[in-house]
């Protein structure tokens, strides 16, 4: 897997990225978001999918994991999956309110609530995306709903996809007290917290300057054609 990154690395590399670089807030969501819904695609083909439809449950936090979990639900609508997308707490921020209206004027539905009775889910979606609590999020400060939602999402039984950290687990601590995932999709780096990890783990990481590579050590893994994505072993 070679290095593993701390949570104030991320914030550093994010940073750089966006005052030396002139990257845009919304240009990585928009990178990272499409990354995702390739790696969900490779993880999960339409074709092998158990139920007729090809249906997804995207479950969004507040803050930037939620932010790049609506612009993966788009780009997983693009190709072809039926996703809907469970926001019960949306920001204020401008860049949630562009990527919330961008799926609404894609036909993607957003749920009222999330049933506490897991079979609902189980029944009605073939997975789960997990874009709740990011690296950002301090676990200490969670509050109701996404106690209760992570309790739920605990309990179902088909597979879960996390983005950048399984919700629930310090980005530092190799400790599983959160969701178990059967996919972890690491955002530019993967974090401290992936070495308790033993599933299918992706990287989404392309896009990051030459120097920034350099200065971090990231030594990146071969990227296969042109894929945006690679998978860690």
């Amino acid at each position: 897997m070679g290095f593993l990154y701390s949570k104030e690395d991320a914030v550093a590399m994010e940073t750089e990225l966006l005052r030396d670089y002139r990257f845009g807030q919304q240009q990585l969501m928009e990178i990272l978001g499409h990354a995702c819904a390739v790696a969900i695609a490779k993880a999960f083909p339409l074709g092998t999918l158990n139920k007729r439809q090809p249906t997804v449950l995207v479950v969004c936090g507040p803050d930037k994991n939620g932010c790049i979990g609506l612009a993966c639900a788009r780009h997983l609508r693009v190709f072809e999956y039926m996703p809907t997308v469970f926001y019960p707490k949306r920001s204020a921020h401008s860049l949630h309110q562009d990527f919330t209206v961008q799926c609404e004027r894609m036909d993607i539905p957003f749920l009222s609530y999330l049933p506490t009775e897991v079979q609902l889910i189980n029944d009605a979606y073939n997975l789960i995306v997990d874009a709740v609590l990011g690296p950002e999020t301090e676990l200490g400060a969670v509050e109701e709903p996404f106690t209760s939602i992570l309790l739920t999402l605990r309990g179902v039984k088909i597979p879960i996809t996390s983005l950048d950290i399984p919700s629930g687990w310090d980005p530092d601590e190799t400790s599983t007290d959160g969701l178990s995932p059967a996919v972890l999709i690491s955002l530019m780096a993967p974090k401290r917290c992936a070495l308790s990890f033993s599933g299918t783990h992706f990287l989404a990481g392309r896009f990051l300057p030459y120097d920034i590579q350099k200065k971090y050590d990231l030594n990146p893994p071969k990227f296969s054609g042109t894929d945006c994505i690679a998978e860690l072993h």
